[in-house]
């Protein structure tokens, strides 16, 4: 059986189709799911340039769209057939995220074997069910883009009808930003580098957009955008780069959502000014397997499709990342088989 493995420590440059062994029948709870495709996430880009250290021959990626091929005795939430999609942190039924969630031990293409493989054989709960009509590059793009989305502004940001987003880039986030805050009857202001690409997204339904090489104090537009108060909910994907921009732009008592370090792994917080703001910073990861049965639900009830920029098959994977890094993308790259 094809496998994409990576040979540790680790760059692009390790990254190959392996041979590997098939994973075989399902066992009691389990399921074994016919992979078709995957999507590219930042998370995934870390551990195959090495800065984030795997096991040497790791399967990567963390999201699978597929087909349920067998079912092992018990299964009661799928049928073979059933287009499913994978959970990012499969150990995490529902609820307020658990210890088990704090480390990436249990999350595909990360501490175990991920998705770009033929098949794989995991527990019932390490999926759900795939939107009706999508594709599997389309669903892939759920597991960790889409439900960040959702949970940062529905499960814990939230958001009601006239409330003010604010998210940076226009990535596969914040492309489910958008579409999301559509959704629940929202203003979204987006930021990013291209004039084209602020275009582009105010035709999927952003309200404005700021050019951050433009306005460098990026800020000081969105503030002036909402009359002086500042946004509601910030989806905050820069990091240590752009936090104090975001804490400035945010309202008093507003919500920022940390969930990205586009620009660094660590640096400062100014805490004064965060205080001052009296806002809510929150680090966030991803989200429950309940969340993503909720934002299937949701994306079902309000016919969304995602945006998939490019397509690429599975075995140009490590071309697949190049793109991604270049930061050309609009919206989610995937791979298939």
């Amino acid at each position: 059986m094809k496998a994409i493995t990576l040979k540790a420590p680790g760059g692009l440059e390790n990254i190959s189709v392996s041979d590997i062994t098939d994973p075989g029948v399902p066992g009691p709870g389990q399921i074994r799911v016919a992979i078709g495709a995957s999507s590219l996430n930042f998370h995934d880009l870390l551990v195959a340039n090495g800065s984030i250290p795997s096991e040497d021959g790791r399967i990567l990626m963390s999201d699978g769209g597929g087909n349920v091929d067998a079912v092992g005795e018990g299964v009661t939430d799928f049928l073979v057939g059933d287009s499913v999609v994978s959970c990012f942190f499969p150990q995490w039924p529902s609820g307020s995220a658990m210890a088990s969630v704090g480390t990436f031990a249990h999350t595909p293409g990360d501490g175990i074997d991920g998705m770009a493989a033929k098949f794989v054989v995991r527990n019932q709960n390490a999926f759900t069910l795939a939107p009706k009509g999508w594709s599997h590059a389309e669903s892939a793009t759920i597991t960790t883009a889409g439900l960040t989305a959702w949970r940062a502004l529905v499960t814990d940001g939230k958001v009601k009808p006239g409330d003010t987003i604010l998210t940076l880039g226009t990535g596969g986030v914040s492309i489910a930003v958008i579409q999301i805050a559509n959704m629940l009857g929202a203003r979204v202001i987006v930021t990013s580098s291209s004039d084209e690409k602020l275009e582009r997204a105010k035709k999927l339904g952003a309200s404005e957009g700021v050019n951050y090489r433009t306005h460098t104090q990026w800020s000081d537009k969105v503030l002036e955008l909402t009359k002086g108060k500042g946004v509601d909910h910030i989806i905050e994907l820069g990091g240590p780069g752009t936090l104090e921009q975001s804490i400035r732009a945010v309202r008093v008592g507003g919500h920022i959502s940390l969930i990205g370090v586009l620009t660094g792994r660590s640096g400062e917080v100014p805490t004064a000014l965060l205080m001052a703001k009296q806002a809510c910073l929150q680090g966030l990861v991803v989200g429950s397997r309940r969340d993503q049965q909720d934002y299937v639900a949701a994306l079902e009830a309000n016919q969304i499709q995602p945006i998939v920029d490019k397509t690429y098959s599975m075995e140009k994977l490590a071309t697949a990342f190049e793109y991604q890094a270049s930061g050309s993308h609009f919206g989610k790259i995937c791979v298939e088989w």
